[in-house]
């Protein structure tokens, strides 16, 4: 049969389209969402079928990949290629074990997870994996070894130092861009910080989207790590570095279904570092009402186990328990939170002063893990290299190296169509929706339209009267814009009350 490359994004999930009157199709007695097996020029891959009835997607005679199955075959529109029943991925029996809730073993998890990594695994396959090891499903030994597996699945960097340091944040709180601040402030005193992060997938805006701002952050991984080399340090997007690529996979699924269970969590967030090459790492854990973690008993749990899981790997770790809240900074959106990071490196007096400290108490715990400094010292050290400027002249190296763009944080360029939500009554800000806040902004078009997002001028604690504006939403085009604005209408995500309802909550700093 022709190969057809039909222009889907099947987002990480082989998927090849043949006609109902296809000859192919009947003879070989396949169904919709049957796997199958395609092979080309040497090459095979495993799809799920799709069947379609439009001659226009897909002729009798073709054979239709998607984006994802098209770049994975490697070969040109109209090659030939022939289609096949598949047989099972080799885990497919441990999967239905684990189903059923048995215990599974350290190379029934590699099985596993080599099949996912190399897409062997449909989407209905891939839920049934996520779902059976959500929740309590997994003991923190079955954790370690998906943990594991994930890291070998993929390539695993050797920066051949003895320390090599990254900090990380579990998420759930919008704004929050230390990582953009702590790189350039450690990587100034000489650590080794190779900072490779994600897009966001359901918040409005990740590290790499904010960077993508100043820098160009799709590199090629040898120039990637030259820039290492002679910067000490990078803020890119890790897609081109094939790190744990089976974490890829499963987010593709987690993320869509909502979930988000620690034995997943852990696995996804150390084999990242892991595969990176990390030796030491600083773990934001933040609790709040509205943060993935709400109480302090839920982060010690969590915080346990991401520790036995580090300590198997032979990962330093320190976790820090933090304040989620409310946002970190004042924009939401990757052009106002590239905003906020560069008037916090500038010194400026309108930098957000949490996003500030926030950020000088990270790197002060990574400048820590140098044995020469310390214990204690790391803070004051962290804020003389950026109250110095040093930070800024590094990260301006950084900028530089990777491809700068033209930003101006005093002459942004957002989103032209806002509209003002203003307090109801006057009072105290005693509550801040993470969930809701972050939810208009992707409503507004973050981060996608980079200008877009939900601009804050009033935090926990700060008094407000009747009419004043709590913040502004702005949109780069009016669907986006009448999306937020019905949001907003129903909750605006704040709530104004006395001073002493001010939730508080117990963290490390």
């Amino acid at each position: 049969m022709a190969v057809r490359r039909v222009a889907i994004d099947t987002y990480r999930e082989n998927v090849v389209y043949l006609h109902r009157d296809c000859a192919v199709y009947r003879a070989e007695g396949f169904q919709a969402l049957s796997k199958v097996e395609v092979r080309a020029n040497g090459r095979h891959i495993l799809a799920t079928l799709n069947v379609v009835d439009d001659l226009a997607i897909v002729g009798c005679h073709e054979l239709g990949l998607s984006e994802d199955a098209f770049l994975q075959l490697a070969v040109k529109d109209g090659h030939t290629a022939s289609v096949s029943q598949a047989e099972p991925p080799k885990s497919i029996g441990a999967l239905y074990r684990k189903i059923a809730g048995e215990r599974l073993s350290r190379d029934d998890f590699r099985d596993i997870v080599r099949d996912i990594a190399e897409l062997h695994y449909s989407k209905i396959e891939l839920t049934a994996f996520v779902v059976a090891t959500n929740r309590d499903e997994l003991d923190r030994e079955e954790v370690y070894f998906l943990t594991e597996a994930m890291v070998a699945s993929g390539r695993t960097l050797d920066w051949h130092e003895h320390l090599v340091v990254d900090k990380h944040c579990i998420g759930g709180i919008p704004g929050n861009r230390t990582s953009m601040l702590v790189v350039p402030i450690v990587a100034a005193h000489g650590l080794l910080c190779p900072k490779t992060s994600s897009r966001a997938i359901t918040s409005p805006a990740g590290t790499a989207d904010t960077m993508e701002v100043l820098a160009n952050v799709e590199l090629p991984f040898e120039q990637l790590a030259a820039i290492v080399r002679e910067h000490r340090a990078c803020l890119a997007w890790g897609g081109t570095a094939n790190l744990s690529p089976a974490d890829d996979v499963l987010i593709s699924v987690e993320r869509p279904l909502g979930v988000d269970s620690a034995g997943q969590m852990v696995a996804s967030i150390l084999s990242k570092k892991i595969a990176a090459g990390s030796t030491h790492l600083v773990l934001d854990i933040p609790i709040g009402p509205t943060a993935k973690v709400r109480s302090m008993p839920e982060a010690q749990r969590l915080r346990r186990l991401f520790e036995y899981v580090a300590g198997r790997m032979h990962l330093s770790l320190d976790v820090i328990i933090t304040d989620g809240r409310q946002p970190i900074g004042n924009g939401i959106g990757p052009v106002l939170e590239a905003r906020d990071v560069m008037r916090v490196l500038e010194n400026d007096p309108r930098a957000p002063n949490d996003l500030r400290q926030k950020s000088l108490r990270l790197a002060g715990r990574l400048i820590e893990c140098n044995p020469d400094v310390r214990g204690g010292d790391g803070f004051a050290i962290a804020r003389d290299i950026l109250d110095s400027g040093r930070a800024l002249t590094k990260m301006n190296a950084i900028i530089a190296a990777q491809g700068q763009k033209t930003f101006d944080h005093n002459n942004l360029q957002l989103g032209a169509l806002t509209f003002d939500i203003c307090a109801a009554e006057s009072g105290v800000v005693t509550g801040i929706d993470n969930l809701q806040v972050a939810r208009m902004a992707r409503l507004a078009g973050a981060p996608k339209v980079i200008g877009a997002g939900v601009d804050l001028f009033r935090k926990l604690g700060d008094a407000v009267s009747s009419g004043d504006v709590l913040y502004r939403v702005h949109a780069g085009f009016q669907s986006d814009l009448e999306f937020a604005r019905q949001t907003c209408a129903k909750s605006t995500g704040y709530t104004i009350g006395r001073a002493d309802e001010v939730p508080h909550v117990f963290v490390e700093f």
